[in-house]
């Protein structure tokens, strides 16, 4: 079964776009990232515009994070406190991420941008969470245990505005927690992503917090950001289809249900290692795009000049 996609001004088959929102949805729901940086690249790969899949991507992200993150809930793996802070900098973030792609388009440069932008972040983050993970895991196997130190001059602790966090555990500035809940939400803006995939590893290795609250907590933040986002690339680029988005959605939140239940399943170290091997495949996928020869060496694009 077929239908027509208004926005992306193409035809699409219905059950291949509910898939790819299931296995984006259970993804979501097992490693605790919104699965914006599987939905943007492969709606690109699908054929969808690049504009188009970075503003849509956003959308079925909301209802992949709501669902996942209400099974964290039930954990009470969600510091609220603490994804306040990420919030208030992801909004903002946000806000101009979507500038800049406005600025972009205008320009003709968004679709090399973004794909560079997928393999730098996708590629580095991926890597070291993957040697990371690999060496925990050897650890385990061999019998070593690692306790974490208590750093008393850890640079965090050192700076001020001090907050309380009681659900992680931590007493630290709200500072850092801003400045990365604001880099990821100006990335989301940009990338059509929730930004997870930075967010999760920023908590864990620079905050400092358990794996299970950071996986929660990072799925409460992504709900607002993504929604932000969504609304922001629809009123300001025009780029939210919504009939993909819905479709997606769909998929989205019956798999982000089974993932949670996988994910609890798995501790810590695995869920790292699954959720690098991820984000590594889509980085290699992305980058062998920018340097295959393409099939047609030329487009033509007519520019309107509007903005």
């Amino acid at each position: 079964m077929h239908f027509y996609l208004p926005i992306a001004e193409m035809s699409a088959n219905v059950l291949l776009f509910f898939s790819m929102g299931f296995v984006i949805g259970f993804v979501s729901g097992m490693v605790g990232v919104g699965g914006g940086f599987l939905t943007t690249p492969l709606l690109i790969f699908l054929g969808i515009p690049s504009t188009v899949a970075v503003g849509t991507g956003a959308a079925p992200v909301v209802a992949s994070s709501v669902s996942g993150a209400m099974a964290q809930w039930r954990r009470n793996n969600v510091d609220l406190k603490m994804g306040t802070v990420l919030l208030l900098g992801g909004i903002i973030g946000a806000l101009i991420g979507v500038q800049v792609v406005k600025w972009l388009n205008r320009i003709g440069q968004f679709d090399f941008f973004v794909s560079v932008c997928y393999v730098t972040f996708l590629g580095v983050i991926g890597a070291l969470m993957l040697i990371e993970s690999i060496n925990t895991l050897r650890q385990v196997k061999a019998g070593e245990t690692k306790k974490r130190r208590a750093e008393h001059h850890y640079w965090i602790h050192r700076m001020p505005l001090k907050m309380r966090f009681h659900r992680s555990k931590l007493y630290i500035s709200a500072i850092p927690p801003f400045a990365i809940g604001t880099f990821v939400g100006f990335l989301s803006g940009i990338m059509g992503v929730g930004g997870g995939f930075i967010l999760v590893p920023a908590m864990i290795y620079i905050l400092r917090m358990p794996t299970n609250v950071a996986v929660g907590t990072s799925l409460f933040q992504i709900v607002f950001v993504a929604s932000a986002t969504t609304i922001l690339h629809a009123t300001e680029n025009k780029s939210v289809d919504i009939i993909l988005a819905l479709l997606l959605m769909v998929g989205g939140v019956i798999g982000a249900q089974l993932g949670a239940i996988v994910g609890q399943k798995l501790n810590g170290a695995q869920l790292r290692f699954a959720l690098a091997a991820l984000v590594l495949l889509v980085a290699v996928r992305m980058a062998w795009g920018l340097v295959v020869k393409p099939s047609e060496l030329y487009s033509l694009a007519i520019i309107t000049g509007k903005n």
